[in-house]
């Protein structure tokens, strides 16, 4: 005669709406009078059943503490082994009616199969247990909904720090107490923070990290693992050119994941603040200039038509910053064309197009406006359409900024000389932020070409270095330290460069209106 066949193990579940609840949190409701008497202390419910079958294995869905009184209890070993199959967290026995005391043969059981056993008093109902597990649920729910909270103000609060990237993984480390890295597809290190693993375990990321990084179709958005008491986890952030967010953490806590994918959200767009932008035409116009286009014919396809401003930006606690953070300052300032600088060059700078101002009203509904003829009073003119207008570049926490004067694609160069020249000035006043001010007043009524000649003849004598420290110190008002500051020489060259300048030119550099001519010529020079 052939065995019968065994049960199938059930499906697995999708989880529960509400964390796991420690069996210690159990216990220590002294109400309840719950008494463990065998197996381990430590055990996680997810659920809780009743049951007087002699086999429940087919209604488990594991994770359950499994509530009976021992009605059809036969053979204790079997049963205790049957509910670890099943994948049961704990087993509370009620005593009375059926039994006076929890059988001996159940406790070693349990004891052998490593399955925590509870003795139920007969005063305490199992229904009275089950509300417990919910409310411990409920709590540990809300418990879990405010730590997801405060974490999602946190990242935010980093996320709009100067240094963004690092300032959220930073956040991230402390929120899950462990290591967060930001990786490239070929595992290098982008940005880290928090306690280093172990070598092998950091090894292990890396590898993870691999899995999830997008080089090829089919690859997953996240995978997880565990090298030794280690928890591992990546995910894949969305446009951001194979790059991977990685976690190591010794302990994994209900809502992790809830707050590791506020992160890779926030990352993703921190990592790619240009995807709104249309990055084709900015592949075309590179194309376009490197194929003997000139400025002036790619200008259109990167933005509109008007004047450009040069914006040139240092961090301000003297740090370099990477590529990530220079071009979340692009983003902040609305411009995707943004040069990250250099291995010799700390400065970042940005190519700002003109902003077009609002369009013209709508009717209601979201109508155009009439034309004439359409039922409204002929002769009337046509309100013109505004020009596009200079942008308004604010000051940036964390960053000191040197802006040029709006200017046409043809004295784009002239306008970088102009931003660095601002950026010097403003890091010699300790300013966040200068603006090159435009021509104005009686200077700007002298034709731009005779003033122009007028300061080349002037200006003669002097060597561009000599030109750039005389013009330096007039903007700061002749300050030895400040000149020296902005432009990182010793205060005793610029006094040697000044005097050498006052030789060759033959002048007075005290006289008030020496100055104010030599600044004349310099600011057209």
């Amino acid at each position: 005669m052939d065995e019968p066949s065994m049960p199938t193990p059930p499906a697995p579940s999708p989880g529960p709406p509400a964390p796991p609840i420690p069996l210690t949190e159990l216990l220590a409701s002294k109400e309840l009078g719950l008494r463990r008497i065998a197996g381990p202390a430590e055990a996680e419910l997810l659920w809780v059943h009743t049951s007087e079958m002699a086999d429940p294995y087919p209604y488990l869905l594991g994770g359950e503490l499994l509530l009976s009184a021992g009605v059809l209890l036969t053979d204790p070993d079997r049963y205790v082994a049957r509910l670890v199959e099943a994948g049961a967290a704990a087993l509370g026995f009620g005593v009375r009616p059926v039994y006076e005391a929890v059988p001996e043969a159940l406790v070693e059981a349990c004891d052998r199969y490593g399955l925590p056993l509870l003795e139920v008093p007969p005063e305490t109902p199992f229904t009275t247990i089950a509300r417990a597990v919910w409310r411990l649920m409920a709590q540990a729910r809300h418990r879990e909904l405010r730590r997801v909270t405060r974490a999602q103000q946190a990242l935010a609060t980093a996320a709009a720090r100067p240094d963004p990237v690092p300032a959220v993984l930073h956040q991230l480390a402390t929120q899950l107490s462990g290591r967060a890295v930001l990786l490239t597809a070929r595992g290098e290190e982008v940005h880290a923070a928090g306690r280093r693993p172990h070598p092998e375990a950091a090894a292990a990321l890396a590898r993870l990290a691999r899995v999830v990084a997008r080089e090829r179709p089919g690859s997953p958005a996240s995978a997880t693992d565990t090298h030794g008491d280690t928890h591992l986890a990546a995910y894949a952030l969305g446009g951001g050119e194979g790059l991977v967010l990685s976690l190591a953490t010794r302990h994994r806590e209900p809502g992790d994941h809830t707050v590791a994918g506020i992160a890779v959200v926030l990352l993703s767009l921190l990592a790619a603040p240009h995807q709104g932008a249309d990055a084709a035409d900015r592949s075309a116009a590179l194309v376009r200039l490197l194929l003997g286009a000139t400025p002036a014919e790619v200008a259109p396809l990167l933005g509109p038509d008007g004047p450009w401003t040069v914006i040139h930006a240092r961090r301000s606690d003297g740090t370099t910053p990477d590529a990530l953070t220079a071009g979340a300052l692009g983003a902040s300032l609305g411009s995707a064309l943004v040069d990250a600088g250099r291995e010799d060059d700390e400065t970042v700078r940005v190519l700002l197009p003109a902003t077009t101002r609002e369009a013209l009203p709508q009717g209601d509904g979201g109508e155009a406006p009439p034309h004439p003829g359409d039922g409204e009073e002929p002769g009337e003119p046509e309100e013109p359409r505004q020009p596009p207008r200079p942008p308004t570049v604010p000051p940036h926490p964390g960053w000191t900024l040197g802006v040029s004067t709006p200017t046409p694609l043809s004295a784009l160069t002239t306008a970088d000389t102009r931003a660095a020249r601002a950026l010097a000035h403003a890091e010699a006043t300790r300013t966040p932020l200068k603006v090159d001010a435009p021509v104005t007043g009686l200077a700007a009524l002298i034709p731009p070409d005779q003033a122009a000649a007028h300061a080349r003849t002037l200006l003669a004598p002097l060597t561009p270095p000599l030109a750039d420290t005389l013009r330096c110190w007039l903007s700061l008002h002749g300050s030895w330290d400040r000149t020296a500051v902005a432009l990182s020489v010793h205060r005793n060259t610029v006094r040697q460069r000044i005097g050498r300048c006052a030789e060759l030119l033959d002048v007075d550099l005290n006289d008030m209106d020496v100055r104010t001519e030599l600044w004349f010529a310099l600011r057209r020079e």
